[in-house]
């Protein structure tokens, strides 16, 4: 648990610093383009004073250094219209796009310096952002977009990585466990052999038989770990009633578990064998649950349209809010001992091998927790 809180930690710190990061950089941004929007004002400041340098001169004035300055001007979009709002003249500007529009946007923008002409007659400079500027106020954007898309790819590709080297350790190990728990099985079926033939009577016999298969089907389920094994139509009745004659002789009298089945049988394509091991899980966590004390365990057999699921509805301890989301993290448990392997197995048991889906429904603290799968028929 400790473990899971310090990979959120992590991650928490890494969002705040990805936001203080991104936050600098609009600033930065901003105050550059706030700098050059001043400059280009004050550009077409001295641009509307030439223009007015150029009305008022007379024929003996000097006017190349004025007209220099207006043609100067290759990047600002411009347009001069007279006191009605008819375009004299403009720069700048591709004709398609209508002058007449876009300079009562200009106007409507507020982007506009006045010309006095005397008696009351005056010229409007019109102007917009040059392209660089515009596209400057864009870039932070595109910028941050395009870090942020190669930061989530990475972190993917490097979640899926990890994951699949995970996933090849636990494969490997749960083959490994599998081959050598053959052997010492192979030797207590011999064993059980004999002392049914030395004691035929013996009622404890059977029962370490039964021990013994169970064995071999923990086995079975750990070599089949990482393959896809071949789902088979199954009654779902009797692979719950198995998991309850096996918790039933296996948990305190305190404890009942108890079936809650369709009148018909339900059939579902599954492999009886790992879906039993999920369903032992669950019954086990919720035997956990309840700490010693008297409980209940209720199984659910319930079919919606094409769905078919199983509540494994208990009275135990409950689930915090907090931790309802991290339950089926590999390393996650709230128990002084245990690997936190369990429910994550068991998600991928439903969601890799079955296509089914598995999710807490609902708990309460105090009250208990309903656990949910859903398996979708094959037609």
């Amino acid at each position: 648990m400790q473990w899971t809180d310090r990979i959120r930690q992590v991650k928490i710190w890494l969002v705040v610093a990805a936001v203080l990061i991104a936050a600098a950089s609009l600033f930065v941004s901003h105050q550059l383009v706030s700098d050059l929007k001043a400059e280009e004002r004050t550009k077409m400041d001295l641009w509307a004073k030439a223009m007015n340098f150029v009305q008022e001169a007379d024929g003996d004035t000097d006017l190349s250094l004025a007209l220099a300055f207006i043609e100067g001007n290759t990047s600002i979009p411009v347009i001069v219209t007279d006191a009605q709002g008819s375009v004299l003249e403009y720069r700048n500007i591709d004709d398609t796009l209508g002058v007449d529009g876009y300079a009562r946007q200009m106007r409507q923008a507020g982007d506009t310096i006045s010309i006095d002409l005397g008696g009351g007659d005056h010229l409007l400079v019109c102007y917009d952002e040059s392209t660089l500027l515009k596209r400057l106020t864009q870039y932070p954007y595109w910028q941050l977009g395009i870090v942020m898309i190669f930061v989530v790819v990475a972190i993917f590709a490097l979640l899926s990585s990890k994951r699949a080297e995970q996933n090849k350790v636990w494969v490997g190990l749960s083959k490994e466990t599998a081959h050598q728990l053959g052997t010492p099985i192979s030797s207590l079926l011999a064993w059980t052999e004999m002392l049914r033939e030395n004691h035929p009577d013996d009622e404890l016999i059977p029962e370490m038989e039964q021990d013994v298969r169970r064995l071999e089907r923990i086995a079975e389920r750990f070599s089949k770990i990482g393959s896809l094994p071949e789902p088979v139509d199954t009654s779902m009745q009797e692979v719950l009633d198995h998991v309850i004659a096996y918790m039933d002789k296996r948990t305190s009298r305190k404890v009942t578990i108890k079936g809650h089945y369709p009148s018909h049988e339900v059939v579902v394509k599954m492999n009886a064998s790992l879906f039993e091991w999920v369903i032992e899980n669950l019954c086990k966590n919720a035997v956990d649950a309840m700490e010693g004390q008297a409980g209940r365990i209720d199984l659910w057999l319930l079919e919606e349209d094409d769905i078919v699921a199983v509540e494994v509805v208990d009275t135990g301890k409950g689930i915090r809010k907090k931790n309802v989301k991290n339950v089926f993290r590999p390393g996650f448990t709230t128990k002084a001992r245990g690997w936190g392997l369990g429910l994550s197995l068991a998600k991928r048991i439903v969601e890799e091998y079955h296509h089914g889906r598995i999710y807490v429904k609902q708990s309460e603290v105090g009250r208990g927790t309903t656990f949910r799968i859903e398996l979708r028929r094959q037609r």
